[in-house]
């Protein structure tokens, strides 16, 4: 016998009181059970198992718990198009990037959200922070559904594939293998459960011609080939039908120059060109994400403070009523908003932001939370400039270093996180709780549990 072999043996053995493994997935039997006795030895199998199996076996535990309770990954895409034609108005979906105990924070956020009776929140996890926060597409959406069947959710959750963006210099050295290896990303999510897919060719965008069409025109061909890619692998009966994969696009590179209405007509012009070419009778994309003066994680000062942002509500407005006006999407993305003061969010519903990014902010909470253990932010801290020395800047302080890097720590401290003690976690997690419904309220989700009934009714 492998020891692949026995290592899967002992698995199921460990769970055969709860599990059924005579098929080709793990399947649960007893739900309670389940939830109350073994749903945190799944989850350590799912994140620190040195076997591809065992993992990929707790993930198809958790994913049966959480389909059969009552819960189901979903596509937002019914929402957004029934935003474009005008349907439902008066609140920001926010897209919530997790980088660090991910499922105790995701229990957070369902809290906040059963507290408001709110309604549609995305979890998302960008391409890049699936290196450096060692989260694949399925131990992601494995956490997510695991927090939803401990929380006991009802009905739909979104799990996003954020910022799959191409990298521009490898696209220009080698573009068929850049776009193959994000095929491959798309495809491992959407196996995972993920619903919801931003595509991000931004990065491609050219200023060098007058014209804008040309600015936009590769930019505008790689987001259909990957949207058309997304509706051939992704089309099948039952939901897949009904709801298709949400996918979105991006004109403008975010902390770059503000974004216009000209250059998102230019891009949708090129973008539906292409995709009428390769199917004529597919759906596109249902939002786009803009730039309107914000950066990701905002822009640390010399004494480690964040740079005020000038955001551009106008721009964010006629852009988010061209996208539903002009396009028939749910409307324009803002990114990079988690840093930004309270009371800019509750502007965003205001100006008609369709869905807003949020991320570094949450993870300084944790980190610069008074119960996060000092040895362990200092330990993390000497190894970020050990193995990271070479991206320090000449000009930049220690505190502008530690603070554009330090979201590299949690990959490298995941085990660290994972054994921190229990009252340590409930602490931080009594924050993030009150945090997130702070924000959820003010982007107007107080409520909004009947627009999710009205669209998403009954189960997977």
């Amino acid at each position: 016998m492998t020891e692949t072999n026995s290592t899967m043996e002992k698995f199921r053995e460990h769970y055969r009181l709860v599990a059924d493994f005579s098929g080709n997935e793990s399947i649960v039997t007893d739900l309670e059970r389940f939830r109350s006795r073994y749903l945190e030895k799944a989850i350590q199998d799912l994140l620190f198992s040195e076997e591809r199996s065992v993992r990929k076996a707790s993930f198809d535990l958790i994913r049966s718990a959480f389909m059969q309770s009552g819960a189901w990954s979903e596509s937002i895409e019914p929402l957004y198009r029934a935003i474009g034609r005008g349907e439902e108005q008066g609140f920001t979906v926010p897209a919530i990037n997790i980088r660090g105990l991910t499922y105790e924070t995701a229990r957070a956020v369902f809290r906040a959200i059963r507290s408001i009776d709110a309604g549609p929140v995305i979890f998302e996890l960008a391409k890049s922070e699936i290196g450096y926060t060692g989260q694949r597409p399925m131990e992601y959406a494995g956490l997510i559904m695991a927090a939803a069947f401990q929380e006991k959710v009802q009905g739909p959750v979104f799990i996003q594939g954020d910022h799959y963006q191409v990298n521009a210099p490898r696209f220009r050295e080698a573009p068929e293998k850049e776009i193959e290896d994000l095929k491959y990303l798309i495809q491992e999510s959407l196996d995972a459960g993920y619903r919801n897919i931003d595509i991000d060719a931004s990065t491609l965008v050219r200023l060098e011609p007058e014209d804008l069409r040309e600015q936009q025109r590769e930019n505008g061909r790689v987001t259909a080939q990957l949207t058309h890619f997304i509706r051939q692998i992704s089309m099948g009966a039952g939901r897949e039908k009904d709801h298709p994969v949400s996918v979105g696009g991006e004109i403008g590179e975010v902390g770059k120059e503000n974004s216009t209405p000209a250059e998102l007509e230019a891009f949708m012009e090129v973008f539906r060109e292409h995709l009428a070419r390769l199917g004529p009778k597919e759906d596109g994309i249902s939002k786009i994400s803009v730039q309107t003066g914000t950066s990701h994680g905002g822009v640390p000062l010399a004494d480690g403070s964040i740079k005020k942002v000038a955001l551009d509500f106008a721009a964010l407005e006629a852009l988010s009523r061209m996208a539903r006006d002009r396009y028939h999407m749910g409307g324009a993305v803002q990114h990079g908003a988690s840093t930004l003061p309270e009371e800019m969010f509750d502007r965003f519903p205001g100006v008609g932001t369709l869905e807003i990014h949020l991320a570094t902010g949450f993870q300084n909470l944790v980190l610069d939370h008074p119960l996060f253990p000092k040895e362990l932010y200092q330990r993390a801290v000497g190894y970020l400039k050990d193995a990271h020395k070479k991206e320090w800047k000449e000009n930049e302080t220690e505190e502008q270093f530690v603070y554009k890097n330090r979201k590299r720590i949690f990959g490298p401290f995941k085990k660290d996180l994972s054994l921190l003690p229990e009252e340590t976690i409930k602490g931080i997690m009594a924050t993030m709780e009150e945090r997130f419904t702070l924000i959820f309220k003010r982007l107007g989700l107080s409520g909004t549990r009947s627009v999710v009934n009205r669209h998403f009714p009954g189960g997977a």
